[in-house]
């Protein structure tokens, strides 16, 4: 095991069993030593979230609760500012040093959709890249800019334990086993009044009842 540290970022609304999944089978596959969860405060790049900042801050607590593997960063939550995943490296560079690998964890849509993000070019100069993707399935270049096609091509490595050699600037494919369970679907099945059990936490399913989440259209 490295000292390499996963950083897991999202909008979490609500958190479900398909993000501790990825979580944990990126710490297994990359061998990071832990993987630091972020809920976005201010998310500009996405629809605004259904529930407050500190309502999912809260929901992302209490499912990693008991993970010696996980933590849970507030600091997004706790500013004033937009949520851009480059500052958000920016200060944890700031926090941990320039030496400590740090590995973005992404699911392969939204690493297809970087050239969309605000200074996407400048995420290898932070982290290294870790892009999930279903077994036995490629990922496309074709669909892909060609700006990040040339991107991938240049910086991607067969090997993750690569990461652990250098802070920042690789890119590497994981296989993470599919679930389909989705954040939108549970937010439709809570505005029905149904209880979605197994496709969340009990701990989170119950907090979201305690404070009557989601049950409005």
């Amino acid at each position: 095991m490295s000292d390499a540290l996963g950083i897991l970022g999202g909008t979490f609304d609500p958190v479900h069993f398909g993000h501790l999944r990825l979580a944990e089978e990126a710490r297994m596959r990359l061998a990071l030593e832990r993987v630091r969860w972020i809920p976005a405060g201010d998310p500009r790049h996405r629809p605004a979230p259904r529930v407050s900042a500190s309502h999912r801050l809260a929901m992302v607590r209490l499912a990693t609760t008991g993970h010696e593997g996980f933590e849970v960063d507030a600091a997004d939550v706790e500013s004033a500012a937009a949520s851009y995943t480059v500052p958000t490296l920016e200060r944890l560079r700031g926090e941990l040093g320039s030496t400590r690998p740090l590995v973005l964890i992404l699911g392969a849509d939204a690493f297809a959709g970087l050239p969309t993000w605000h200074r996407w070019r400048e995420l290898l100069e932070f982290a290294h890249l870790a892009i999930a993707c279903r077994p036995g399935y490629a990922l496309d270049a074709r669909a892909w800019s060609p700006e990040l096609a040339a991107c991938h091509r240049a910086a991607t490595t067969d090997d993750p334990a690569t990461l652990a050699h250098r802070p920042a600037g690789a890119i590497v494919e994981f296989a993470m086993t599919p679930l389909d369970i989705s954040a939108t679907a549970i937010r439709a099945s809570l505005q029905r009044g149904e209880r979605p059990r197994y496709l969340l936490p009990d701990a989170v399913i119950d907090y979201i009842a305690a404070h009557n989440l989601y049950c409005q259209n």
